[in-house]
C-alpha cells in the first residue's frame, strides 16, 4: 500500500532531479552510504516517482533562489511513499511526506496539490462524529441550509450582554450561532460565565418552541486537559457545539478532543492562509483538510463566495467541493460551513457553483445583525434568498413580494455585509 503526494515543483534546474531528491530525502536517501544500508532495506521503504506532468514554465521565482529571467520548470509530480515507512499516523506523514521536502535546496517553488491515502487510514482514525446528517438532526433543519450568525463584536461584550445579544438572535428563527474564533475565555468574559448566561435562554427557547438553537461556544487551548474541562462546561450546561481553532490547537489537541468529545466540533481554519495564499508555496486546501476530517471535524469553515478577505470564488468552490468528496465513505463529509461577508445575495451563485445542494450551513455576521429591519427580518431575508435560489427565481424579482429580501438587497448589494 502506498500514500501518494502530488507535489508542484518550480525550479530552474531539472524538474525529474528534484522530483528523485525529494523521493530518495524523505525515505531512505543518506548523504553517504551508512553501516545496514542495503539495496534490498531501499527497495522495500524508498519512495518513488510515479509520474511527472510537465506545467507552464514560471516567470518569477516564488522564492527569491533565482534572479529574475532565469527560465523556471515547472510540473506536477507524483510521489508514491510505502505505507510501511510512515504509517497511519499523521504527525508522521507530514514530517516525511510533507515537513521535509521545504527544505531542499534547488527549487524556487514547492506546494503541495494533492494526497492520496490508503485504506489503512480510514480505521487509524475516528472522522466526523456528527457530521452533515447529525449537524441537521441537532438542528431540526431538513430541505435547506442551515441558517447561522456570529456574536459580534467578537471583542469587548461581557457575557450577560452576549446573552442580551443572543436572546435577540435565538428569537429571530436563526438556526445557528457561533462565538466569534477570537473569543474563547477572556477576562472580560470567561467562558464559564458565557456559557451560564446563555445556554438557559436557548434551553428556554427549546422548552417554549420545540426548537433548540446550536450555539457553538469557542473552547480552544493549548492545553488538551484544559480544552477538554472547556468542553464539559459546555456539554453538562446542555450545549451541543464547540469552535475549534484547529491550527491553534494542532493534531494531538484535536485528537485527544475527538475522541472524548460529545459536542458537534465546528473547524475553524484561521491561520490557514500561511500555509496557502501564495500559490507557488505551501498546500492545497485539498490536501490539507483530509488531516482534519480524518480527525474528526464535524463542520468546517471554507470562506464563501465574494468574501471580504483574499480568497477568490474559485478557492471556495475547490475547497467545497474537496470537503464534500468522500475519503473513504459519505460518512466521513464534514458540514461544509460558507461565511466571510455573506448575506442573501451570495445564495443564487453559490447553490450553482456547489452542485445545487442545500447540505451547508450558511454562516452570515452583518447580512443578519445588521439587516436594516433587525436580526428577525436579517434571518428571513437569507432564508427568502435561499428560496429564489433554489426555484431559480432571480433575487430582485423574489423580492417584490418579500419585503425583507428587499430591504437586504438595498443595504448590502454594495458588498459590505461583513
Amino acid at each position: 500500500m502506498m500514500i501518494t503526494l502530488t507535489y508542484r515543483i518550480e525550479t530552474p534546474g531539472s524538474v525529474e532531479a528534484m522530483a528523485n531528491k525529494i523521493a530518495s530525502d524523505q525515505s531512505t536517501g543518506t548523504f553517504v552510504p551508512v553501516p545496514g544500508e542495503t539495496e534490498e532495506l531501499k527497495s522495500r521503504v524508498a519512495a518513488r516517482v510515479l509520474a511527472i506532468r510537465p506545467l507552464e514554465d514560471g516567470r518569477h521565482p516564488s522564492w527569491p533562489e533565482a534572479p529574475e529571467g532565469v527560465g523556471l520548470q515547472r510540473a506536477d509530480v507524483d510521489i508514491a511513499f510505502p505505507l510501511d515507512a510512515i504509517g497511519t499516523d499523521l504527525s508522521a506523514l507530514m514530517t516525511i511526506a510533507i515537513g521535509g521536502t521545504f527544505s531542499i535546496k534547488g527549487m524556487t517553488g514547492l506546494r503541495v496539490v494533492d494526497m492520496k491515502l490508503p485504506e489503512a487510514f480510514r480505521d487509524a482514525h475516528p472522522g466526523p462524529q456528527f457530521g452533515i446528517p447529525g449537524s441537521r438532526r441537532l438542528t431540526g433543519v431538513e430541505g435547506r441550509p442551515i441558517i447561522g450568525t456570529i456574536v459580534k463584536p467578537a471583542l469587548g461584550l461581557r457575557p450577560h450582554e452576549t446573552a442580551e445579544l443572543v436572546g435577540e438572535l435565538i428569537a429571530s428563527g436563526v438556526d445557528f450561532i457561533k462565538d466569534d474564533e477570537k473569543l474563547m475565555s477572556p477576562a472580560y468574559s470567561p467562558l464559564k460565565e458565557r456559557v451560564a448566561a446563555i445556554m438557559p435562554r436557548i434551553l428556554d427557547h427549546e422548552q417554549k418552541t420545540g426548537k433548540k438553537v446550536m450555539y457553538a461556544f469557542g473552547i480552544s487551548h493549548a492545553d488538551p486537559d484544559e480544552m477538554m474541562r472547556n468542553h464539559d462546561l459546555v456539554l453538562e450546561a446542555g450545549g451541543n457545539c464547540a469552535v475549534v481553532n484547529i491550527n491553534s490547537v494542532g493534531f494531538g489537541g484535536m485528537s485527544f478532543l475527538r475522541k472524548r468529545s460529545g459536542l458537534v466540533l465546528h473547524a475553524h481554519r484561521n491561520g490557514w492562509d500561511v500555509l496557502t495564499r501564495h500559490p507557488g508555496i505551501g498546500l492545497d486546501f485539498k490536501v490539507y483538510q483530509q488531516l482534519w476530517r480524518l480527525l474528526g471535524v464535524d463542520q468546517f469553515q471554507i470562506n464563501g463566495i465574494r468574501v471580504k478577505y483574499w480568497e477568490p470564488d474559485e478557492s471556495f468552490v475547490a475547497s467545497f467541493k474537496a470537503v464534500s468528496t468522500p475519503l473513504f465513505a459519505p460518512s466521513d463529509c464534514p458540514l461544509p460551513v460558507a461565511g466571510s461577508g455573506q448575506w442573501g445575495g451570495q445564495a443564487p451563485e453559490t447553490y450553482q457553483r456547489t452542485g445545487r445542494t442545500t447540505d451547508l450551513l450558511y454562516l452570515c455576521g452583518g447580512g443578519i445583525v445588521s439587516h436594516p429591519q433587525g436580526p428577525a427580518a436579517g434571518v428571513r431575508a437569507v432564508q427568502q434568498a435561499w428560496q429564489a435560489a433554489v426555484a431559480d427565481i432571480p433575487l430582485d424579482d423574489y423580492a417584490r413580494d418579500h419585503p425583507e429580501l428587499a430591504a437586504s438587497i438595498a443595504k448590502f448589494s454594495d458588498g459590505k455585509a461583513g
